[in-house]
């Protein structure tokens, strides 16, 4: 190939739909009135809000009142509004100093966010009612509206700037992390407060855009900068406001026992990161693991269905779950050291199944009497430590807290634990050697490192941490039954890892929380979840393959062949732009 014909090959790599589209719409929008029409087209969208969408005021909201936004109408005047302000702050000096990194991508996320906001929510007062003839003429209006703002949204030339961010004193950098951590839980605990699912949807969907936009107009670039310099002091406040949540719900279990929940997730998916996302080792039977230390756990806390009568203190059994998960992750990754990704995978797949099968059948006809077979061991009593009564509320700060924020608090405890040991050994020689082995295995091997031993001690020291989280995931759960254990709780922790980004302690923190509240809030979806978590997978590795909050060196990995292209078909001297496929709306 001619070094004269690979500019031609780059455009046309580049270009699509959006392109085609762009470039008409912008031909038709003299420049001078591009952030002109946007925001007048925002306005008005964000005026069809107060008008009625609905004929029935079931529909959650009560849509049916004239001059009162509700509902999901909300969170189309917050967007809209925000669109405006964007567009027409976006070139004045203020704009350029609070929005360094431009305007155009931040407004096109609004709109794009506002249309799917006003197309949900009509869609569902049609699926509610049982046809269009539910929506009153405002509805339809909005809809028009909200699509002539996403149109004028492609008007706006690009105008991405870029910058770097700067460097500010530590108080105020402390503030301003402080800040973003009281925001992400305040609208965490307004997120759970949210009962109807259609409203929550479009809760979810307006925050989600009001994070991209944020990023997009250098924001996240500003904040993650600081979070760096200021690791520590981030972690803790991050470790502060995970503490005040159980305040916030009082002595209210429900969402008390959904954060237990999640704590145990997330802390188990942390665990898996050293095997998956450090050493590479693809385990699709982790959940076994956590099911060892879980069994180990219920067998010694003295419950009534036990069949070992030996009750010791809970510390003694949290190492002996420990230092069972780690024997059976010694036995499992012996013979595997020689195997590789597609055939670890299934190796790993066989033992998680194998264990529920054992357990499932040492039930005394099958095979010894141990586990109970299918009936597992009910009745797990309370966690009992130096006298403190896990399952009784509690008076803190003059807050009365449910029960389950005991389990909340000690796991927070365990997960600081789990979050040391994987920092530590990710710095560490170790870990880098695990790298290594991820990246080339080969290649590490012929630099003189002990593959085999490392890859040993990733699924020892991943299974140890997942064997002890087992040992509390007994009590909370009060039983343990073989059927917790399948392989689909295998995936939902891999898919916790990947969708939040592998190799980084936050991606699996905000990966179990979306697996796990998600499916709680929308209940109605029971029989269709699966169908929306694959779709969600398949956007996810179409869009943002690194994961929500990637590793640098993986996100650069993922999107080398994208910066290349870029580079090809762009003018002589362009810089190269560094963007993700999701950029583009």
């Amino acid at each position: 190939m001619s070094t004269a014909t690979a500019p031609a090959l780059g455009a046309t790599s580049r270009s699509g739909v959006l392109d085609r589209v762009d470039a008409r719409v912008q031909a038709a929008v003299p420049d001078r009135l591009a952030r002109p029409v946007v925001a007048v087209a925002a306005l008005a969208t964000a005026a069809s809000a107060f008008l009625a969408w609905a004929y029935s005021g079931s529909f959650p909201g009560n849509l049916t009142v004239y001059g009162y936004p509700g509902g999901a109408q909300v969170y189309v005047v917050v967007l809209a509004a925000l669109t405006a302000v964007v567009a027409v702050v976006g070139p004045t000096p203020a704009g350029r100093r609070f929005l360094p990194a431009g305007t155009t991508g931040a407004v096109r996320v609004l709109s794009f966010g506002t249309v799917a906001i006003v197309l949900f929510t009509v869609a569902a007062i049609a699926v509610e009612g049982g046809g269009l003839v539910w929506v009153v003429w405002g509805g339809f209006l909005a809809v028009v509206l909200a699509l002539l703002l996403l149109a004028a949204g492609r008007a706006l030339r690009p105008d991405e700037r870029r910058f770097r961010p700067g460097v500010h004193p530590a108080p105020v950098e402390f503030v301003v992390i402080g800040l973003v951590l009281g925001a992400a839980l305040f609208a965490f605990v307004e997120a759970l407060a949210i009962a109807e699912p259609p409203v929550f949807a479009a809760y979810a969907i307006a925050v989600a855009t009001g994070v991209v936009a944020a990023s997009r107009v250098g924001w996240g670039r500003v904040i993650g900068a600081m979070s760096g310099r200021h690791s520590g002091v981030t972690v803790t406040a991050a470790f502060l406001m995970a503490a005040a949540f159980p305040f916030t719900q009082g002595a209210d279990n429900r969402w008390l026992n959904v954060a237990a929940n999640i704590g145990i997730f997330a802390t188990v998916a942390i665990g898996l990161n050293i095997v998956v996302g450090l050493a590479g080792l693809l385990d699709l039977g982790y959940i076994a693991f956590l099911g060892v230390g879980a069994y180990v756990g219920a067998l010694l806390s003295g419950a009534a269905a036990s069949t070992i009568g030996w009750h010791p203190p809970f510390l003694v059994i949290m190492l002996l779950g420990a230092a069972s998960s780690a024997l059976f992750g010694i036995i499992i990754g012996a013979p595997t050291l020689r195997l590789r990704g597609d055939y670890l995978a299934i190796v790993t797949l066989g033992f998680g199944e194998i264990f529920r099968i054992t357990v499932n059948n040492l039930d005394g006809s099958s095979g010894p009497k141990i586990t109970n077979g299918p009936n597992g061991i009910p009745g797990v009593p309370d966690l009992k430590m130096f006298g403190f009564d896990f399952g009784q509320p509690h008076t803190i700060f003059g807050v009365e807290l449910g029960y389950f924020a005991n389990y909340f608090f000690f796991e927070l405890l365990l997960m600081v634990f789990v979050v040391i040991v994987f920092v530590r050994a990710n710095a560490s020689r170790i870990g880098r050697a695990w790298v290594a082995i991820r990246e080339d295995e080969t290649a590490a091997a012929a630099m003189g490192i002990n593959t085999v031993r490392l890859k040993l001690l990733a699924f020892a020291g991943g299974a140890t941490l997942a064997g002890m989280v087992g040992t509390v995931q007994a009590h909370v759960t009060s039983s343990v039954t073989p059927d917790q254990y399948q392989f689909i709780n295998s995936a939902f922790l891999l898919a916790a890892v990947v969708l939040g980004g592998m190799g980084r302690v936050q991606g699996a923190l905000l990966g179990s929380v979306l697996l796990l509240l998600l499916p709680e809030k929308f209940r109605f979806f029971a029989d269709k979840q699966l169908l929306f978590f694959g779709l969600a997978l398949v956007l996810m590795m179409r869009f943002r393959p690194e994961g929500l909050i990637p590793n640098a060196r993986r996100a650069r990995e993922f999107h080398e062949h994208d910066d290349e292209a870029d580079a090809l078909g762009a003018p002589p001297g362009a810089p190269v732009a560094h963007a993700t496929k999701v950029d583009r709306l």
